[in-house]
């Protein structure tokens, strides 16, 4: 995360439509498909059931789409055609319920730590967007009245394979100083697990201080049998019968986490920076879960900004095919080594 001044920014819409896209076959890899002809695509499309200005960008191997009419939401990731690896939650907005804050689902900028109102501004409204080339959008959000603070998304797709790069930024509008951290929150479609990397084992005899926080909340019970902590890796499941909230936060300077549903492996990649401050105890990763809803969440250090300035976060997304792995740590390790190290790129 870098913390840096910039101007107003000059807004003008300009939305290139180019229709006739490409289908590809589903890919095993981010990099598969590499070598071949490849263009990214941009449409307008509906989302959310009757928000009518989304927009989808595609390379032939995934798209994405992302909202306009509300926002800035990142809706829908997933393979040419199919399932959307993020939770869809569609709301019919009254004059009452556009005033509250709505989950909608996908991913989506908060600021930390977290407080109301100032994590909860509702984001109900249209907001500027931008296609910067034929890869980028960028999703603009004027000055929120709760908060002082203007958000952004900038949504990068690779040319090609699943890669995309979602770079978050807060800038301060405010006349005041304010201490704050970007907080990315990614809504997954239910019924999978999220996995997180422990840190690698070090013996007493190696290291004799502790090498990461571990963040719990008042709801958090490590007894819930939708948690399983071992020694390389700690799982979270979504179960639709138990609504009951769980929620964890650590400090990962592994720069991952993982969510498995179905045979579809989804890869966010963020960074860790030794010495920063990090919101709720020193927490960089966060999971959340309550019945069928489950959030994979990544926080940037906390940052004080005076007046104009703005910080960035920054995360790379991935997604695979055909993945498969059990519950034993092993089996998880041997599927999730070759994979993270493709994720790198």
């Amino acid at each position: 995360m870098s913390t840096h001044r910039v101007g107003r920014l000059s807004i003008g819409v300009t939305l290139g439509l180019l229709v006739g896209l490409s289908r590809a076959a589903p890919l095993a890899t981010p990099r598969q498909g590499e070598g071949r002809p490849t263009e990214v695509k941009a449409e307008k499309v509906s989302c959310l059931g009757d928000l009518p200005n989304c927009l989808r960008m595609t390379n032939g191997d995934v798209e994405v789409v992302v909202t306009t009419d509300i926002g800035p939401r990142v809706i829908r990731y997933a393979f040419v055609g199919g399932d959307n690896i993020l939770g869809e939650m569609p709301v019919e907005l009254d004059e009452k319920s556009r005033q509250e804050w709505q989950a909608w689902g996908g991913h989506r900028l908060w600021l930390a730590p977290e407080a109301k109102p100032w994590s909860y501004a509702p984001d109900n409204e249209p907001i500027e967007h931008e296609l910067e080339g034929t890869r980028t959008i960028r999703l603009m959000r004027g000055v929120e009245a709760e908060t002082g603070m203007e958000k952004e998304i900038v949504v990068t797709l690779d040319e090609r394979g699943s890669g995309v790069t979602l770079t978050h930024r807060l800038t301060n509008r405010s006349a005041k100083t304010l201490d704050v951290a970007a907080w990315a929150l990614t809504i997954m479609n239910g019924g999978g697990r999220t996995i997180l990397p422990q840190e690698p084992f070090k013996s007493h005899d190696d290291e004799l201080l502790p090498v990461r926080p571990v963040a719990l909340w008042g709801y958090t019970n490590l007894a819930d049998p939708r948690w399983s902590v071992g020694a390389k890796f700690l799982q979270l499941s979504t179960d639709s019968t138990i609504t009951e909230p769980q929620k964890i936060g650590i400090g990962n300077k592994q720069g991952w986490a993982a969510y498995l549903r179905e045979a579809t492996l989804f890869i966010k990649r963020f960074d860790y920076q030794d010495g920063a401050k990090y919101p709720d105890f020193g927490s960089n990763t966060e999971v959340f879960t309550s019945a069928n809803f489950i959030e994979v969440e990544t926080l940037g250090p906390l940052r004080r900004l005076e007046p104009g300035q703005s910080l960035d976060h920054v995360e790379r997304w991935y997604l695979f095919k055909d993945v498969s792995f059990g519950q034993d740590e092993d089996s998880i390790e041997s599927a999730l080594t070759p994979l993270l190290e493709q994720a790198k790129r």
